[in-house]
């Protein structure tokens, strides 16, 4: 194991702290035994709006765990069959392929996979989207022409590009976008990809840094998920209002639609209240609060209209990708490789 890949995992593992139920974590978690536990790495006021919406709905009590993608994901691998986790949500499907093969989810109920369209879950058909984000480019519309937009994300990679795009591959969001790129164009093209990135890009912290320096005509562009966009844009535009959004389509790399993801932990003690909230959340009116909360984020349920701003999910034409096939493992080998992470 690469020190740096083991001591990724360790970070994340000691950031949360092992628990077991009425012991008390390094993060302040107790796990109430009466209480639905959800481990979440999904937005917290998203995740809040469907806990409430639940109770109020069933009069099952829910407590939520908030972590990243990555440490949730590790915790409950380390956790094993101690782990007080009954459902466990996240913000892209990588960290929830790495519970899965660890033979830690229980089978899904059909009722519920059903509620979902085929192409918007994995073929292990072991867990189920509860969200979708797509990828986008963000563009300074003072700096840089539409007409000479890049083709494709893989065009980022050339030296014409050099100090003039960033993106924030520290985060799972970008992570998960590698991940699409290496299912889709391969090891080398993707290993190709990143050496690119790291002599082009302005690295930066977080989606919402890299959307905002991208305003402040710092780069002239940016790769991120599309909803920080949207919300900025309902909002005040601080953060947004010099830019405009680029959808690449055409079933390129930078067309990726990223699946958050929802599962039952195999040794939940609470199995049919653990069913019962996937159901919901995945259900019309679960996907109603999603659209509500103003998350911007794609509702993925049958039969729910998306929020209105958003182009439909539908004609983004993102690269066929089974997010069962995502290695997040192999993506942090090829960042640590190209000296990124």
């Amino acid at each position: 194991m690469r020190r740096r890949t083991f001591l990724t995992g360790l970070g994340a593992l000691g950031a949360v702290g092992l628990v077991g139920c009425g012991s008390k974590s390094e993060d302040g978690y107790v796990a109430d035994p009466g209480s639905l536990q959800v481990y979440s790495a999904q937005h917290e006021n998203l995740t809040k709006a469907w806990a409430e919406a639940f109770t109020a709905a069933t009069g099952i009590k829910v407590q939520v765990r908030k972590g990243s993608d990555a440490s949730m994901g590790h915790q409950i691998v380390a956790e094993g069959s101690a782990s007080p986790a009954d459902v466990f949500l996240t913000e892209n499907s990588p960290a929830m392929t790495l519970v899965e093969r660890n033979k830690l989810l229980a089978p899904l109920d059909e009722a519920t996979r059903q509620q979902v369209p085929a192409n918007l879950a994995p073929s292990s058909k072991a867990w189920t989207s509860i969200a979708a984000r797509s990828t986008v480019l963000v563009y300074n519309t003072a700096k840089l022409d539409k007409a000479d937009l890049p083709k494709s994300l893989m065009d980022l990679a050339g030296p014409q590009w050099k100090d003039r795009w960033g993106c924030a591959p520290g985060g799972a969001d970008f992570q998960a976008i590698v991940a699409g790129m290496l299912a889709g164009q391969g090891e080398q093209k993707t290993s190709d990809w990143l050496d690119g990135l790291k002599s082009n890009a302005r690295v930066l912290q977080n989606n919402i840094a890299t959307m905002k320096s991208v305003n402040a005509g710092e780069i002239e562009c940016g790769v991120i998920y599309h909803y920080y966009w949207y919300r900025d844009q309902a909002g005040t535009k601080e953060g947004s209002g010099n830019t405009a959004l680029h959808y690449f389509r055409n079933q390129d790399p930078g067309a990726f639609v990223s699946l958050s993801g929802g599962a039952v932990l195999a040794r939940t003690k609470k199995p049919t209240e653990a069913h019962k909230f996937l159901a919901f959340i995945t259900s019309k009116a679960g996907q109603q609060v999603l659209v509500d909360s103003q998350s911007m984020e794609y509702a993925v349920g049958s039969g729910v209209a998306s929020a209105p701003a958003l182009p439909p999910l539908n004609s983004l034409q993102a690269p066929p990708v089974d997010p069962f096939t995502l290695n997040s493992d192999k993506v942090n080998e090829l960042m640590i490789d190209a000296g990124i992470i």
